[in-house]
């Protein structure tokens, strides 16, 4: 609807153009707004005022110049002027009426656009490092950037989703440590397990697979491991170093081929369940991208060569440094250690390059809200490279907190003790947990109720959405039982007769999901379609309560039942974007 006022005003401004009043390469896009008081109408447009001084005129002349030559439309019943040269319109009943067959006929693609252009856009999202099972703060990321993904390409984005897999680096050295431990302990070989190392139950479980494969393959003692080592922190020592020096003397002991099996077996344990947890969550990916592969087709080295080209590296205490101040970063950063390996950091930069290389229109990262202090340094070295940092988006998102029968649910995920997505899925469900990810701003702290969850309430909002979809679809059982026709043509003949209140204030509320969809979209703003269901359900819920569907007067009850059925494909429209299914029963 909003677009059809934008076409007509549209039309206006080039029919002015064709006088000489503005120039015709001048004529912006109107910008069309709903109105916030009803009195003032549905919608106005301020196009008067933004090309007065083009014009020469005063806006409210122009706003009169451009009601005078605007098109005529059913959709409209008036057009007045406002202020200083507001142009507001009001609706006409069949503008309202008109959207339920255009609803019915459109079905699941109502309410998605173009408006993308086909304009390239790659979301990447949870990349959680295949060191433990996901938990419930990487739900949350996966709920969102799902949602977000799915959004830009309901408006017309071509959406490529990515996740990128830590598949390198000291954090895999230390699980795949942890796990030969724990396979030592298995072996009766008594240790002390560092304080630094990864002590799930799923270390065990990994250790365990590989002893029943393996048998004493991979033993050796515990004096042979920790000879000589530094003291772990409970001895006084440094953790770090500690984990450090035991990474070393596993490669030592066990010699390569050995080490990279264990390290593949905790690595492909790990992203199995992570793929596995995903999936069933709803969430799929268009690729799965390793961090090794920037190394071994050489991208990092590509990547600091250009740095190093542009005087943008430095060496500093034996390690190689970025100069990321020079762009507005708070320090420079290491971006090779002094024994020669590059940091996450390095990898991140070539990471960032190969995406822009690709030829992403924009690039739109979802991270957690503890790495709000990378945003500085992967915008400094994209600028370095020369690339535009614009193309970034980063989207940070808020831990959840957990609360059972009104308690905080304490979690630790070093300690292993956390709630993971699976067991939070299987205590609540998809569908309440997908929607209760979504309905805060991803940058707001989210509380999530675990009882309120699944309850069976209307204090539920995904209960609430969803039972007003089943309850629609009783409404059609109970007609076909009682050998009721509905008029399957998709006329407005008898939509005229659609005149309560209640009747009205669901009209305009489907009048409104486009608009939600796309602002959703391009705000990135998933909690702005949570809202709009709910309200819609207590749109369909208050009218139900209200008035009867199945009334004798044949015309009367085919333009209600035509009503709620096109609520009811809004609601499923609006409950698939966010990954929610759309039950019939209840």
């Amino acid at each position: 609807m909003k677009s059809q006022i934008q076409k007509l005003v549209t039309q206006a401004l080039e029919r002015i153009a064709a006088t000489g009043i503005i120039p015709e390469d001048q004529i912006p896009q109107p910008v069309i707004e709903r109105a916030r008081d009803a009195r003032f109408g549905d919608f106005a447009c301020n196009v008067a005022m933004v090309l007065a001084k083009v014009a020469r005129t005063r806006p409210r002349d122009l706003a009169e110049k451009l009601v005078a030559v605007l098109p005529k439309s059913e959709l409209v019943e008036k057009v007045e002027i406002a202020g200083p040269g507001f142009i507001n319109f009001y609706l006409s009943p069949t503008a309202y009426h008109s959207l339920i067959p255009h609803i019915l006929e459109q079905g699941h693609d109502f309410g998605r656009s173009l408006l993308g252009g086909g304009r390239r856009v790659q979301v990447e999202f949870v990349s959680a490092n295949p060191t433990g099972p996901l938990h419930v703060g990487h739900g949350r990321g996966a709920a969102y950037g799902a949602v977000v993904a799915d959004l830009l390409q309901a408006v017309g984005f071509d959406v490529h989703r990515e996740y990128y897999v830590n598949d390198a680096g000291r954090q895999m050295d230390i699980l795949a440590t942890s796990v030969w431990l724990r396979y030592l302990g298995l072996c009766d070989e008594e240790l002390s397990f560092p304080s630094n190392g990864y002590r799930g139950d799923y270390v065990w479980d990994i250790a365990a697979a590989l002893h029943r494969e393996h048998g004493d393959g991979y033993r050796f003692s515990a004096q042979q491991v920790f000879a000589g080592l530094p003291a772990d922190e409970p001895q006084g020592g440094d953790k770090e170093s500690h984990i450090d020096a035991l990474i070393g003397r596993a490669r030592q002991l066990l010699g390569d081929n050995r080490y990279r099996f264990v390290f593949e077996l905790a690595l492909n344990t790990i992203l199995d369940d992570i793929r596995e947890d995903l999936e069933l969550f709803g969430v799929h990916y268009d690729e799965w991208y390793s961090e090794r592969s920037l190394t071994e087709s050489g991208a990092v080295n590509r990547a600091l060569e250009r740095l190093r080209s542009a005087g943008h590296l430095y060496e500093k205490e034996g390690a190689l440094w970025f100069r990321s101040t020079s762009f507005g970063d708070e320090k420079d950063r290491v971006i090779e250690r002094e024994n020669g390996q590059t940091t996450y950091f390095a990898s991140d930069i070539a990471y960032h390059m190969d995406k822009l290389e690709r030829g992403f229109d924009r690039v739109i990262d979802v991270w957690g809200a503890d790495h709000h202090g990378y945003i500085p340094r992967v915008n400094a070295a994209l600028e370095a490279l020369g690339a535009d940092p614009s193309k970034l988006d980063v989207l940070l998102v808020q831990f959840a907190n957990l609360y059972r029968a009104g308690e905080k649910v304490q979690m630790s995920t070093r300690s292993g003790s956390f709630v993971t997505l699976r067991e939070l899925r299987k205590e609540v469900g998809r569908d309440a947990a997908r929607f209760f990810y979504v309905m805060r701003k991803c940058e707001q702290h989210l509380d999530f109720d675990l009882d309120l969850a699944k309850s069976q309430s209307s204090d539920n909002p995904v209960y609430y959405v969803q039972y007003a979809h089943a309850r629609i679809s009783s409404v059609l059982r109970q007609a076909a039982e009682k050998g009721l026709e509905v008029e399957s043509d998709t006329g407005v003949a008898n939509l005229g007769r659609l005149v309560e209140n209640h009747e009205l204030a669901l009209l305009n509320r489907l009048s409104r999901y486009q608009e939600v969809v796309e602002a959703s979209a391009l705000n990135e703003e998933p909690h702005q379609l949570t809202h709009y269901l709910r309200e819609l359900a207590n749109d369909l819920h208050t009218y139900y309560n209200a008035c009867q569907f199945l009334v004798d007067d044949r015309a009367l009850r085919d333009a209600r039942v035509k009503l709620v059925m096109a609520v009811q494909q809004v609601l499923r429209n609006g409950l698939n974007l966010l990954g929610v299914s759309a039950p019939e029963r209840m």
